[in-house]
């Protein structure tokens, strides 16, 4: 009953428009109530949840994804894409999906990279005959990247979901392979519509080009070096480098690029402490709801659920895989992480996969219904920077979605993929 209860009332708040963090504390809150325990208990389990160490590591992710949206950093990578990739049919559809790999592995925002990419290559795409739809679709599609290409503020989410036992090093270097294999998967279904369409390339520039653009990006990817590199290395923690990075991308802004003004600045600042909130609250609110449904036993019942229905793991895996998408249609990322992974992480050990596997193959399903209605803020986002209605996206996107599936069933039926590189690392 009290289980009922919980998922009850959660409902219920979502349905209504009371904010999912709010919608997890106000069941929990009921909940606790209604099975008799003191009212500090919820407010206990509350405040652990956002005391966790590392969690400190996401406001330092976020500001400095922020100032590297606003810093100009966006506009150097696109023009070294373009001058890399630029010249193959539909050249600018690989730009924009090179520029995300790129920008995305900096930043760790998917919303950020469809702001910052999505205002710059956009309109110039469909200035030069690109279809408005199909440049959205490759614009939203292609944000996913920033989330599984480390550093991502989620793989700290999930780390600290999954209870301890996840080494946040060895999940950023999961995610590499995965997040290029996606990109490539994005640029293939991208050329195919290309030459469909008979879309145009731009002339190759000339490697002096190629060397002076990316000669002029290179010190925006020593961010994603600072960050990556000194969890990687032990030099710093996640934390550390988290605030590392975010110094050295405000100094590479400010006194290097100098593209970083006051206005811009502040910004960035106001977003950050925005963002930082809203997902701080998120996780707080959702370590009273976990505990509840580990009190409950959801992840037992829903394994013995998914067992009665076939015992094989590939199709359980597929289960697993349709639920998160289902569920990534309707809410949001932070969210399905903190919930998500408790109950399901569970089932995937049992079966024998690695956690740092299946936390990639999360993030990817989740990313995937960012880009899905009625809850896809990438999707939504994109169309209104290129000014495309949301209809119109939907109707040709679904080569696109055929394309992240793909990556997305590789990655979870072949674990080498995911784990072939931190194996040979030895994280």
């Amino acid at each position: 009953m009290g289980l009922l209860i919980l998922l009850a009332m959660f409902a219920f708040c979502v349905v209504i428009g009371v904010p999912v963090a709010f919608a997890m504390g106000i069941a929990s809150v009921v909940t606790f109530f209604f099975e008799g325990f003191s009212l500090v208990v919820p407010f206990q389990r509350i405040v652990s949840g956002s005391t966790v160490f590392s969690l400190l590591a996401i406001p330092f992710f976020i500001f400095a994804g922020e100032l590297m949206l606003h810093g100009g950093i966006a506009k150097r990578l696109v023009l070294f894409a373009s001058a890399l990739v630029g010249h193959v049919r539909g050249g600018l559809a690989s730009v924009n999906i090179f520029s995300s790999m790129l920008f995305g592995g900096i930043s760790g925002s998917a919303i950020a990279d469809i702001s910052a990419l999505g205002s710059l290559l956009i309109p110039v795409m469909k200035e030069k005959g690109y279809s408005g739809d199909y440049a959205v679709n490759v614009t939203v599609t292609s944000s996913i990247a920033g989330i599984v290409i480390p550093p991502s503020h989620n793989m700290i989410i999930y780390a600290v979901a999954a209870g301890g036992g996840i080494s946040i090093s060895k999940l950023f270097l999961a995610g590499m392979v995965p997040g290029i294999l996606m990109c490539i998967c994005l640029a293939i279904a991208a050329y195919a519509i290309a030459i469909k369409h008979n879309y145009p390339s731009e002339p190759f520039p000339g490697w002096k080009t190629v060397f002076v653009t990316a000669a002029s990006a290179i010190p925006g990817f020593i961010t994603a070096v600072i960050i990556v590199g000194g969890v990687l290395s032990g030099v710093f923690t996640v934390t550390e480098s988290g605030a590392f990075g975010a110094i050295y991308a405000l100094l590479l802004t400010f006194f290097v690029y100098r593209s970083l003004d006051w206005a811009k600045f502040k910004l960035a600042v106001v977003t950050s402490v925005r963002t930082t909130s809203m997902v701080m609250i998120l996780i707080a609110c959702a370590g009273a709801f976990g505990y509840l449904l580990a009190l409950y036993q959801v992840p037992a019942l829903l394994s013995e659920f998914l067992l009665a229905i076939s015992d094989n793991p590939i199709m359980i895996l597929l289960m697993v895989n349709i639920m998160l998408l289902l569920l990534g249609m309707i809410m949001d990322m932070a969210a399905l992480i903190l919930i998500c992974t408790p109950i399901f992480l569970p089932i995937a050990r049992d079966l024998g996969m690695d956690p740092h596997q299946f936390g990639i193959m999360l993030m990817m399903n989740l990313g995937l219904g960012l880009c899905t209605p009625p809850v896809g803020s990438c999707l939504f986002v994109g169309c209104a920077v290129g000014k495309v209605p949301i209809e119109e996206a939907l109707k040709t996107i679904w080569p696109f979605y055929l394309a992240i599936l793909a990556a997305l069933l590789l990655v979870t039926y072949v674990p080498f993929i995911s784990m072939g590189l931190p194996n040979y690392m030895g994280v």
